[in-house]
């Protein structure tokens, strides 16, 4: 079976989670976060996570580790999942993207939107312990190492949806992605 693997990168609150979980509900796609280590080693501690613990923690990891530290170890999970096709969301480093593009057939699709609006999307959740902050601390957080690459990958991206419209706009435009790959959307 061939296997797609899509890169999703975009700034906090941009819309690539509701893309990712879009593209599993309605195409089967297999989901991972380049974060999913992080959280897993937070989660053994702490009932909430805050964005802020995720960035120090792989500061941390990154140092003792090096900067590949989440690709290594999220490489053996996209080996051995079947799937038609692997989202792989939260690309933030050049590695990264260097990563997604080792595997065949692999796509990188960038979601953006302006800070301000983001802000807005990202208080309103409630997700993270630090989700709904003042939008100074919020624009901190887009400064922080693990957030500053991530125009740049997106500037490399085959894909990208500015997603400054409603939901249906957003999922309309994964929808022409998934056609443009041919992946015909599953009964679930």
């Amino acid at each position: 079976m061939k296997k797609t693997i899509i890169g999703l990168v975009g700034e906090t609150g941009s819309g690539k989670d509701t893309v990712a979980e879009y593209l599993r509900d309605n195409f089967g796609a297999k989901l991972m976060r380049f974060s999913d280590p992080l959280k897993d080693t937070l989660s053994i501690y702490f009932d909430k996570l805050s964005k802020d613990d995720q960035a120090w923690l792989y500061e941390v990891f990154r140092e003792r580790f090096g900067d590949d530290v989440l690709t290594r170890a999220i490489q053996k999970r996209v080996e051995d999942i079947d799937a038609e096709l692997v989202i792989i969301n939260g690309l933030r480093m050049p590695s990264d993207y260097e990563f997604v593009h080792r595997f065949p057939d692999s796509k990188i699709l960038y979601t953006t939107a302006p800070s301000e609006l983001r802000w807005k999307r990202v208080a309103g959740r409630g997700e993270k312990t630090d989700d709904n902050i003042p939008f100074e601390k919020f624009q901190e957080l887009d400064r922080r190492s693990t957030e500053v690459h991530i125009p740049e990958i997106g500037g490399k991206a085959d894909w990208k949806i500015d997603n400054t419209e409603d939901l249906e706009h957003l999922l309309k435009e994964a929808d022409k992605i998934m056609e443009e790959l041919g992946i015909e959307r599953k009964e679930l």
